[in-house]
């Protein structure tokens, strides 16, 4: 059995010689390797259309590798079964909220997770009420999402992750269609919590404050620094 020392020990992911192509001749991804520890903050940059948002998509179960093993929470994931409790653990933020909110009011999409994973409709809205307030979007239960502005998609679609409780967090352009006042709230936010993190994003200086290290992707090569 496991201790819970050990389990805090083992990375939540770890990737080796990981390759993926979507045609032929066209990798994607070739040999990657990545460690995620506990607490650490990483950011992964790279070029445009050069593999960050697929290797999320990877780590996630949503596309599988051509070779290479990815392990989370200290066992190797291969079939959708074993990404079941990964997605259950993990919290992902698409990089176009329209991907990750589908329900006719706020509430009801960042209460989508915590019904889904056993809480009561009174527990889940309590969550939901807890985690839209925390991201300063108090009175935004009964809006309509689909009639919300890019920036407040934005932010309904974090508070639909973080309502999950996950145990880390692969945010892709968390900062994306924030004006500078919210982007300073987000960095706050991000700065207080317990949460592991991975974050795709191309403002520097969003990086600088939210993450301690990089990793960077280009033609199919990742590389720390």
């Amino acid at each position: 059995m496991n201790s819970p020392d050990r389990a805090r020990e083992t990375p939540i992911f770890r990737l080796a010689g990981v390759s993926f192509a979507y045609a032929p001749n066209r990798p994607v991804l070739k040999g990657a390797g990545l460690v995620l520890r506990r607490g650490e903050r990483v950011a992964l940059v790279g070029p445009n259309g050069s593999g960050k948002t697929t290797l999320f998509h990877l780590m996630m179960g949503l596309v599988r590798p051509q070779a290479g093993t990815i392990e989370a929470f200290g066992a190797t994931r291969l079939h959708e079964r074993d990404f079941v409790e990964v997605r259950a653990r993990v919290g992902l933020l698409f990089q176009d909220s329209d991907d990750q909110l589908f329900s006719p009011t706020v509430l009801e999409d960042v209460a989508f997770g915590p019904l889904n994973f056993g809480r009561t409709p009174r527990q889940a809205r309590a969550t939901a009420e807890l985690t839209l307030s925390l991201l300063g979007l108090d009175g935004f239960a009964d809006r309509v999402t689909h009639k919300l502005s890019g920036g407040q998609r934005r932010l309904v679609a974090l508070a639909t992750v973080l309502a999950m409780e996950p145990e880390a967090l692969l945010l892709d352009e968390p900062s994306s269609g924030l004006d500078a006042e919210t982007v300073e709230r987000l960095i706050g936010i991000l700065g207080h919590l317990p949460q592991a993190i991975v974050v795709i994003s191309h403002d520097e200086d969003f990086l600088a404050r939210t993450t301690s290290r990089r990793c960077r992707l280009e033609k199919g090569e990742l590389s720390e620094g």
